[in-house]
């Protein structure tokens, strides 16, 4: 999965079910977290709780919050720092179970109504979701309440001329220049895409097996290198980077990572990344030696203290972590200096029920 916070729920991308077939139902669950970007003050009034137990009640506010103190922020910065929530999350929060498809489900394949192994997604202010729909290697654009998505990158089958791409990950859309970042892991490339239709692509960093990517308010580039078991940070215009988390060989120390997938920076310039071969997420503070684990690290397993190839990571003001655990088919939530977590979603084994994970993303 891919997880991100948006308006009152959390993205989720469920890979498709395997009883009996490869492509049956490759979905993107809308479930459970909150709000990724600036949220209007409007938006925020229907999720507020005034010192009551309330329930959303549209489709796509899955949220129940049985306390209240909801703080926003804003921004001033060209920037705004992907997937980062704007508000606090109250501890005991209530999550509803049953989550809502909102791009796919159509069984896996390659028309517009459908997707193959997507792995990555970002969600726009307006709901509009953005898939990295890996197999089928192509970014789709899902508007809200759509049927059917749009290509807006790739989907010219798989290859390496600059209208292709081959197995992408993630991506992350930049408002400032207009482009789509997309990592373009099949060819050992991090790409930036044109908006407004555009045709072909230019390579920003070359040379890296690249999975999870994001950005900060200034702008700056983070990016998931797999092959060098590493995080480095690229300025604007800067092509090799500096290393932020990892970047002494794949291993288990805490100055070591072992084939990390994704990544989450906050406010501080804190980088959080999901350490998959240790089964662990990691928080590497700016300028930090070595890490620290914040999430699982006591070897895979399913009990609330363990993860089994931890994927998509998000992190929210109070430093609450919520991991897509992709081998237990749960998304966790996992509250600052706890030894172990709680179930938000899914953990009610594999499959593509509403109540249901599929190796989320």
């Amino acid at each position: 999965m891919t997880t991100q916070f948006s308006k009152g729920t959390i993205e989720v991308i469920s890979q498709p079910s395997k009883s009996g077939s490869r492509s049956k139902r490759p979905f993107i669950l809308l479930g459970v977290l909150v709000t990724v970007f600036v949220i209007t003050t409007i938006v925020f009034a229907t999720l507020y709780a005034t010192n009551k137990s309330s329930k959303a009640t549209s489709p796509g506010n899955a949220v129940q919050l049985t306390s209240t103190t909801i703080k926003t922020t804003t921004t001033n910065t060209p920037y705004v720092p992907l997937r980062a929530p704007a508000i606090d999350i109250h501890p005991n929060t209530k999550w509803i179970q049953n989550g809502l498809t909102v791009a796919g489900e159509n069984g896996g394949g390659s028309e517009i109504n459908q997707l193959s192994d997507p792995t990555g997604l970002y969600v726009d202010d307006d709901q509009t979701i953005y898939v990295a729909d890996h197999s089928n290697h192509r970014i789709m654009k899902w508007k809200r309440d759509a049927t059917s998505g749009q290509v807006v990158a790739g989907g010219q089958e798989q290859g390496n001329g600059t209208h292709q791409l081959d197995t992408p990950f993630d991506l992350i859309v930049d408002k400032v220049r207009d482009s789509l970042i997309i990592s373009d892991n099949g060819n050992n490339k991090v790409v930036r895409w044109p908006g407004q239709n555009g045709t072909s692509k230019e390579t920003i960093i070359s040379n890296i097996r690249c999975r999870g990517l994001t950005i900060d308010e200034n702008g700056s580039l983070y990016v998931v290198d797999g092959g060098k078991h590493e995080v480095r940070r690229h300025r604007m215009g800067d092509t090799e980077g500096i290393v932020m988390a990892g970047g002494n060989g794949q291993g288990s120390r805490l100055d070591q990572l072992n084939s990390p997938s994704y990544v989450f920076v906050d406010r501080d310039h804190s980088v959080y990344v999901s350490d998959l071969g240790n089964h662990r997420v990691m928080k590497w503070e700016e300028g930090a030696k070595e890490g620290i684990v914040v999430a699982g690290g006591l070897g895979e397993g399913d009990s609330l203290a363990r993860l089994i190839g931890p994927r998509g990571v998000v992190v929210d003001q109070l430093g609450t972590v919520y991991v897509a655990d992709y081998g237990n088919h749960r998304i966790m939530r996992w509250p600052n200096g706890d030894t172990h977590g709680s179930v938000i979603a899914g953990g009610n084994g594999q499959g593509g029920q509403s109540n249901q994970l599929y190796y989320p993303y």
